[in-house]
């Protein structure tokens, strides 16, 4: 194909870090051009806003940071430039204002992310920012220049300045499915193993249960691994469980059940009520109802957590029916899971895993690759729902982007 006039810099992603890298770009005075694979922007975070666009949290900053556990020390200097009230005043500017919910988390007040995208895709425009859609990056020729492949064939197009914001490998369907880590290492980056994050955990559970309870919530629960403890709601999926409170624990869980190939969850199903007055209601006369009705009935469980307490006595031979009133309090808020694998990456919410910060300067230049630059989800670092991925996004890519402006007035070019 022929090559359109060479771009100051090229983004390669069109999600919230390409496209806010883009942003800085082009205020900064760079001729910018976009790249991405799919036949449009940003597809994962418009699949995030279709629950309610979740763009950060009020929480303060210190707390905020510690968020991203091991990796905080290296985000917090692109965090604290671009902190979450900037990034509040930034959708405003873009007539998207901003509320604080219940759980201090921040959305737009359109409650997704279409609006928001659609507003930014023009201001982009109107900055002289142009973007080339079905171009799948993989990677560059002996000369030098970025290489794609097109409905058209392939296309090379150099580049001053590169920007990678590629993703990392959760939800491929909607564009990152991980392909430039053989990308990168063939070019001696080291990179971390991509492994799922805030994802679900795999049970064999029974036929049965399965088929029953498949698709069920379990509401109002508690689930503690070592020594953290989340409340919460969690589904039964056909493989196993899911659901934001067992989000919250997947860093730890994932990391035992990767070594140790399974990790026990605790369950407890009824945490508001004490263990008295849970023994007290399961000391009343069963009379002529099914133990399970009447399960049902003395501890007020769901359906699901009684067959969930079943499932447990079956695969542990614990006589449920014959348990004195204090072992089976005990159990209902105690009930062990054996959680058996880790979900597909292609499930995840995110992930974990990607370039290590090692391998990039202050400004995310990738060492190896001078005047490359790194951002989002595509760098080794994790965090929970919540508002942290997007924050993090946005603003690993703000400093991506003025890491290759100062790169090019450095270099001269």
């Amino acid at each position: 194909m022929s090559n359109s006039p060479k771009p100051n810099v090229a983004v390669i992603g069109a999600g919230p870090a390409g496209l806010m890298a883009a942003e800085v770009l082009a205020q900064g005075g760079a001729k910018v051009a976009v790249f991405d694979a799919m036949p449009s922007a940003s597809r994962k975070f418009l699949m995030a806003g279709r629950g309610g666009l979740n763009l950060t949290h009020s929480e303060t900053l210190g707390v905020f940071l510690t968020r991203y556990r091991e990796a905080a020390p290296k985000l917090a200097a692109a965090i604290e430039a671009f902190p979450p009230d900037r990034l509040r005043a930034w959708c405003e500017a873009l007539g998207q204002p901003t509320f604080v919910g219940s759980s201090g988390r921040v959305f737009p007040r359109a409650m997704k992310a279409s609006p928001l995208l659609r507003a930014w895709l023009r201001r982009l425009d109107a900055s002289g920012v142009s973007f080339s859609l079905r171009h799948r990056w993989s990677g560059w020729d002996d000369k030098g220049r970025l290489v794609f492949q097109t409905p058209d064939g392939s296309r090379e197009v150099e580049a001053r300045a590169i920007v990678l914001a590629l993703g990392g490998a959760s939800w491929p369907r909607l564009g990152s499915d991980g392909s430039w880590t053989d990308i990168l290492r063939a070019k001696r980056v080291g990179i971390s193993s991509l492994k799922p994050a805030n994802c679900g955990f795999l049970i064999n559970w029974s036929e049965i249960f399965r088929e029953r309870f498949e698709g069920e919530p379990l509401k109002g629960i508690a689930l503690s691994f070592g020594e953290r403890s989340v409340r919460g709601e969690a589904v039964i999926t056909r493989d196993g469980i899911e659901g934001g409170a067992v989000y919250a624990l997947s860093a730890e869980l994932r990391d035992a059940v990767l070594k140790s190939g399974h990790a026990t969850l605790q369950i407890a199903l009824r945490p508001d009520v004490t263990p008295d007055d849970l023994v007290k209601r399961l000391s009343a006369p069963r009379g002529k109802q099914t133990f399970s009705n009447w399960l049902r009935k003395a501890a007020q469980l769901s359906p699901v957590a009684v067959g969930l307490l079943q499932e447990i006595a079956i695969v542990s031979s614990i006589p449920l029916v014959s348990l004195p009133p204090e072992k089976l309090a005990a159990m209902i808020n105690s009930a062990p899971i054996k959680l058996t694998g880790v979900a597909p990456i292609a499930r995840a919410i995110s992930n974990a895993g990607g370039v290590p910060f090692d391998e990039l300067d202050a400004d995310f230049m990738i060492r190896r690759l001078p005047g490359v630059f790194a951002a989002g989800e595509m760098l080794d670092w994790e965090a929970p729902t919540g508002g942290y991925l997007l924050q993090a996004c946005f603003a690993t890519g703000v400093a991506a982007g003025k890491g290759a402006l100062k790169w090019r007035i450095a270099s001269g070019q």
